[in-house]
């Protein structure tokens, strides 16, 4: 709950993706101030790097019940509940409706980098009236300029999306990786590949690395290009079973069509897969030469580009003044982590969750959406919306309220790797799912 000293102070959001813009509706219903701050210069201004995907999760588990009511009441009209929507939809349609409505849009501020979180006046060694304080949140300007903001409490929305893994082995930067970037030979997660992005892909020679779902509907794209562009699927993994999912029994339908459409793929050799393939260096030259560890000795393998989809880790940096308590492993909130190990858990297996679950040593100060699950890549929105849901009640004194968490989601069968390290997103273009994704670290504003 806010304390007396720092309730004079808003609520600051950092992003206005979903899970953000869900925050702030939450908190607007509970009468709360709040300040939302994007880096980007529109809502949910990450979505539009991956908008051409389709998510797997229809309209239903996309839709934040206190956003929907706030947009129902200005005449809104929801979509129908069991289509599969694009990013470009879920923005166009929702979040950027959402986002113009009057209790929120007074208080959004864009091109509002956060870029660093702290107490006003302490570090974080100090503790002596530390929960009296109110935060500072620094903010980079679009000219450049720092501003600071003070804050009752804070709630970090901002995703994992600007934050991908590196391709080498132990999570490292393999050496010629920034080289290769910079050449252009290694793309940004998710590229449209039937789109913005054909020509980069049509006739060449391609690597796509990571095992989920990201690099599915990446392959699966690649594959509807003309017959002389070479596919190659490079994994760390020795096979496949996990990434091809649980096909009919998959409560995600697009999820099961994405899998079983693969498999016919690459069993049909359009797809060439190297397996136990751990990637330790590149060369960069007119070509891309990927060189890799096997169980049959080092490999070289020329390519013209390489698509990476090998999901997403959380940039802890801005936090590194707060008393924060994180899971070892994965780098979610300590008591979250077990609950999400994707070795164990798949998006619709992981239980409900909420303040009393995410909260760490530093009072009032929340990480939320798809930034919580550190580097799990099970994220699913619905599950963000209940965390968020419960922070405010937290925050508003409705403890009752606040552990009173709830969620029904599908089984979604096995989870892995994927693009912004979350499940929702993802299947392949209209055709092969039902209608068709990419999720994204959806929680990401930026």
């Amino acid at each position: 709950m806010l304390t007396t000293a720092t309730s004079s102070h808003p609520v600051v959001i950092i992003g206005a993706g979903p899970i953000g813009l869900a925050a702030a509706a939450q908190l607007s219903e509970r009468g709360l101030s709040f300040v939302v701050l994007e880096a980007g210069s529109t809502a949910a201004a990450a979505i539009s790097d991956w908008g051409h995907t389709r998510l797997f999760s229809p309209w239903q588990y996309n839709l934040d019940a206190a956003a929907q009511r706030l947009l129902e009441a200005s005449g809104w009209i929801a979509p129908e509940s069991d289509a599969l929507p694009t990013g470009h939809e879920l923005r166009e349609q929702y979040l950027e409706p959402l986002a113009q409505l009057p209790q929120l849009a007074e208080s959004i501020r864009y091109n509002a980098r956060v870029t660093a979180v702290s107490r006003a006046g302490m570090d974080k060694t100090r503790t002596a009236r530390r929960e009296e304080t109110p935060f500072l949140v620094r903010i980079e300007t679009a000219d450049g300029h720092n501003e600071d903001v003070l804050a009752s409490a804070v709630i970090d929305a901002s995703g994992t999306w600007s934050a991908p893994n590196p391709l080498g082995q132990a999570g490292l930067l393999a050496p010629g990786e920034l080289q290769a970037l910079t050449a252009g030979h290694i793309t940004p997660p998710l590229p449209d590949v039937q789109g913005r992005d054909r020509d980069r892909f049509t006739g060449r020679r391609v690597m796509v690395t990571g095992a989920g779902h990201s690099a599915a509907n990446t392959l699966l794209d690649l594959a509807e290009l003309d017959a002389a562009t070479t596919i190659i699927w490079a994994v760390r993994t020795a096979e496949l079973t996990r990434v091809y999912g649980g096909g009919d029994q998959d409560e995600l339908a697009a999820r099961g069509a994405l899998g079983s459409r693969l498999r016919r793929l690459v069993d049909s050799g359009r797809i060439e897969v190297l397996t136990s393939f751990t990637i330790t260096r590149f060369d960069v030259g007119d070509a891309l030469t990927v060189r890799a560890l096997t169980p049959d000795g080092e490999r070289a393998v020329d390519v013209d580009v390489l698509i990476p989809a090998t999901g997403f880790r959380p940039d802890l940096a801005m936090l590194s003044e707060l008393r924060h308590s994180l899971d070892p492993a994965v780098e979610a909130p300590a008591r979250l982590g077990p609950l999400i190990d994707p070795e164990f858990h798949s998006c619709g297996s992981v239980e409900p969750h909420g303040e009393r679950v995410l909260a760490h040593p530093e009072a009032n100060f929340y990480i939320v959406g798809m930034k919580s699950y550190g580097r799990a890549p099970t994220f699913l929105m619905a599950t963000g919306y209940e965390q968020v849901r419960s922070i405010a009640a937290a925050l508003a004194g409705d403890h009752e309220a606040a552990e009173a968490v709830h969620l029904d989601l599908p089984e979604t069968g096995v989870c892995t790797t994927d693009l912004l390290g979350s499940c929702d997103a993802l299947a392949p273009a209209a055709e092969s799912c039902c209608s068709d994704p990419e999720l994204i670290e959806l929680s990401a504003g930026r």
